[in-house]
């Protein structure tokens, strides 16, 4: 039998969605003015700027990013046109690649992260007290450990830490 939502759920719902393309979509815009990259390319280099030497294997940023490999492959190329981004062989993988921040991607992201984090703070956190701040976080963090059973695995991969190994399965 479906269980479908009731009044309460469906506003909360709805408005979930709302604001999260909203916010999406605010975000998007201010990032291609501010930063004249969009939020993917961001997306993208955010955690290759965090991983030791500033290189993660194209497989393990596909599945932090929850890209299918045909949109990864896609969108390196447009970055690797642009001067954001290389691939490089992997020596131990004949099939990997890993993917290199290079230093126009680094600047890049550095001229977009100060007005993008403006941006979060305005649109977002400026709006919120600390105790919903709080509270978003651990509705968040409920909502994904229940969508995600891998979010250790997901999350190191994405910070490039030596848990990423327990990706390559």
């Amino acid at each position: 039998m479906t269980r479908w939502l009731d009044d309460r759920e469906q506003r909360v719902w709805r408005s979930w969605l709302q604001a999260s393309a909203q916010l999406e979509a605010h975000l998007g815009r201010r990032m291609q003015a501010d930063g004249d990259i969009s939020m993917s390319d961001f997306a993208v280099l955010v955690p290759l700027s965090e991983a030791p030497e500033a290189r993660l294997r194209a497989f393990a940023l596909g599945r932090a990013l929850q890209w299918e490999k045909s949109r990864l492959s896609h969108h390196l190329s447009r970055m690797e046109r642009r001067g954001l981004v290389t691939r490089e062989d992997c020596g131990t993988d004949r099939r990997g690649a890993f993917v290199v921040l290079t230093p126009e991607g680094r600047s890049a992201l550095e001229t977009a992260a100060a007005p993008h984090a403006e941006a979060v703070r305005a649109a977002m956190f400026d709006r919120l007290s600390a105790e919903q701040v709080d509270r978003l976080g651990e509705i968040c963090e409920q909502v994904l450990t229940g969508l995600d059973p891998d979010a250790a695995c997901t999350a190191a991969a994405a910070g490039g830490t030596d848990d990423a190994a327990c990706c390559d399965g």
